[in-house]
């Protein structure tokens, strides 16, 4: 299949308002010297809008100059840690955390790249794609994002589980972690993304292999044969509902 059509699919059968977006992992400089004749490089942005720019529509590109967000850019080996960071006392400031030693903790075991590992990264919207996506990263309501859960058990059957520090949920959850570990992880979001960009309240984040993108798109369309039909017009309750001699909310 077409990106432009797994991509479509993905955004009818879920209903998303906007793109799952493409990432790439850019290794050299020579890599990012060539993405940039198609994609905006970026200036004082964060990880978490450059991904924001994508799902709206734009192809984007971000180096270590760009981003201005010290925690994303020690996680893609842009630059260290700063010391206020690393020692927790800045979570205890931004009033995330008591203790330095709680912050400390939670930084100390984010998953990142090594120095120097990374030249750059491209994201770009899903159907917009030039290359296979080294991670698709979907954001959307909790509902939409529950399928691709269930579209990947269908590979392995196997109860599904995520990493996350309610910190760094675009970056390091939804990039970093299914990039390294090869697998899909899935975060409720995070203090940094909800603040600086327009997710909502009820939306969360998701991020998976590029390699896995045919496999779940598959399995998508085959649970939207009756599953999220189904599922999504509410039989049971009304037939609870109806049983108890109640008018159902959405009717009232």
């Amino acid at each position: 299949m077409k990106y432009v059509d797994i991509a479509a699919t993905l955004q009818t059968v879920l209903g998303l308002t906007s793109s799952p977006v493409s990432v790439s992992i850019l290794r050299t400089p020579s890599d990012v010297a060539a993405c940039a004749t198609t994609h905006t490089l970026l200036t004082a942005h964060r990880y978490c809008q450059a991904l924001m720019r994508a799902r709206r529509g734009e192809r984007v590109l971000v180096t270590a100059e760009g981003l201005n967000c010290p925690a994303a850019a020690s996680a893609f080996g842009f630059r260290p840690l700063p010391d206020k960071l690393a020692s927790g006392e800045g979570l205890v400031g931004f009033g995330i955390v008591q203790t330095p030693e709680q912050g400390r903790l939670m930084f100390e075991s984010m998953t990142r790249f090594a120095p120097g590992e990374v030249a750059g990264i491209a994201l770009a919207p899903l159907a917009m794609a030039d290359r296979q996506p080294d991670v698709v990263v979907v954001e959307g309501e909790v509902e939409q994002l529950m399928w691709l859960l269930l579209a990947n058990l269908h590979s392995t059957g196997q109860r599904q589980t995520a990493s996350t520090a309610v910190l760094q949920a675009t970056c390091v959850d939804s990039t970093v972690i299914p990039f390294h570990l090869g697998q899909l992880n899935f975060s409720f979001g995070c203090y940094g993304c909800r603040e600086a960009t327009d997710m909502a309240a009820s939306e969360a984040v998701i991020g998976f292999p590029g390699v896995a993108l045919e496999t779940m798109v598959e399995a998508v369309t085959y649970l939207a044969n009756k599953a999220i039909p189904r599922s999504r017009a509410k039989r049971v309750y009304e037939t609870l509902m109806q049983g108890e001699g109640q008018t159902p909310c959405h009717e009232g």
